[in-house]
């Protein structure tokens, strides 16, 4: 028996279906409300609207839980590569080994850049932020493949311009990086998988070997992992409005790479590590900025620490942090910063002021720890999180290309002036 919910306006009751999804989640379905009558519903930022249907992630922030296509994060994270979790939010099943091995085979062969793209980064002054580097060199990206501009694209086309999207996104990114430190870039190596292939160009140099550190190369398949989906966050819901527009794969995801960019959302692990060198220009007391951050009148507020969905514990964290702890104990680096993101960890773990409240360190907290200790200059931070997220932008795309959803077409309350006159430019 399906169930339904009543909306009572003035002397009239209104009967709405009500869905639920297949872990439980139940939502009112309001797609014809202002047919019905006349109203339409307003909730700022839609923190409560469902835009969409999605088989790809489930997260439960009260519960703790997140799992791409039926899979836990944990489980996947552990036993699983990035490129294998890509495989699997984009096409909904784990691969077996040929396929698996045929789809690297297949970003293998379109890792090269055009050379002109090389001309772009010229034309970018020193100082420019990476993700407006980023952001503009993936919408270029359609001058170059203009079969991704066409309204419909056969099976093989859209396959084509995924993998493309896919293969070039670590060349970019390790040139951006490059280009930071004004050195040469390194062209991909097919013999490397997708993310040693990054490794090698980002880290490499020209006038000598290179040699993939496994330590390294796990701590980055593990970070992509845990950023690869998140449901309909701010920058995913922005690739599927977007998209829903007919927009090709690369303007849509450029769109979700500006939408990273904001430190509410992708930024956030470069606040971390900037509130840390705060603390250490400050002399390093944590105990001082602990107190900070109990006072409910001072503004300030730990970076890193708690999670706007997650009511509990963020599951990522409980993985990377041990990821985090793998990589400072290879490097053993001695870094002043590091050494008071450890201090405020055993706190924020232990302290009941912040176990009560759950302001547990998030994933934002130690991705920055281990981006720093890689070497990491921190406005790169946020495109190494594009890197991870750009699998789920993809597949939401695709998803919503599937459902042949409708363009994205939000509405408001209009609050302004009403019945205005004109008055002439000589008159006022």
């Amino acid at each position: 028996m399906s169930e339904n919910a009543q909306l009572i306006i003035g002397d009239k009751t209104y009967s709405l279906p009500v869905i639920e999804g297949t872990e439980g989640e139940k939502a009112i379905d309001i797609s014809k409300l202002r047919d019905l009558t006349g109203y339409v519903t307003l909730d700022v930022g839609y923190k409560n609207t469902g835009a969409t249907t999605s088989a790809i992630t489930f997260l439960d922030g009260e519960l703790g839980i997140l799992k791409y296509r039926g899979y836990p994060i944990e489980e996947l994270a552990e036993k699983s590569s990035f490129i294998e979790v890509a495989y699997l939010l984009i096409h909904g099943e784990l691969p077996n080994k040929e396929q698996l091995d045929y789809f690297q085979y297949e970003i293998s062969r379109h890792t090269l850049v055009h050379e002109d793209l090389k001309k772009f980064f010229d034309g970018f002054p020193s100082k420019s932020h990476p993700m407006g580097q980023l952001s503009s060199l993936v919408c270029s990206l359609s001058a170059y493949y203009p079969e991704s501009l066409k309204q419909v694209q056969t099976e093989e086309e859209l396959h084509l311009s995924i993998i493309k999207m896919l293969a070039k996104m670590t060349t970019l990114v390790s040139w951006i990086y490059k280009k930071s430190l004004g050195h040469p870039y390194i062209y991909p190596q097919n013999k490397y998988d997708y993310v040693s292939n990054f490794v090698y160009m980002t880290f490499g140099q020209r006038t000598e070997p290179y040699v993939l550190d496994p330590v390294i190369v796990k701590a980055m398949n593990t970070l992509l992992i845990l950023h690869a989906d998140h449901e309909q966050n701010c920058s995913t819901s922005t690739v599927r409005i977007v998209g829903s527009s007919e927009s090709n794969i690369y303007a849509s995801v450029s769109s979700g790479i500006s939408a990273l960019w904001g430190p509410l959302h992708g930024g956030a692990n470069q606040a971390v590590i900037e509130m840390l060198e705060q603390i250490k220009e400050d002399g390093g007391d944590t105990d001082k900025w602990i107190a900070k951050a109990k006072d409910k009148n001072d503004p300030f507020r730990l970076m890193g620490f708690g999670h706007r969905v997650y009511k509990n514990f963020d599951p990522r964290a409980k993985i990377i942090k041990k990821a985090c702890d793998e990589i400072l104990e290879k490097l053993g680096i001695d870094d002043e910063v590091l050494e008071i993101a450890k201090k405020l960890e055993e706190v924020a773990l232990k302290d009941p002021y912040f176990v009560e409240r759950k302001l547990y360190p998030n994933v934002d907290f130690y991705s920055g720890i281990i981006y720093r200790a890689l070497g990491f200059p921190t406005d790169m931070f946020t495109v190494l999180f594009a890197l991870g997220r750009l699998p789920g932008w993809i597949a939401q795309w695709k998803e919503m290309k599937e459902h042949k959803e409708p363009i994205g077409r939000p509405r408001q309350i209009y609050t302004g002036k009403v019945n205005r006159t004109y008055v002439e430019l000589k008159d006022r």
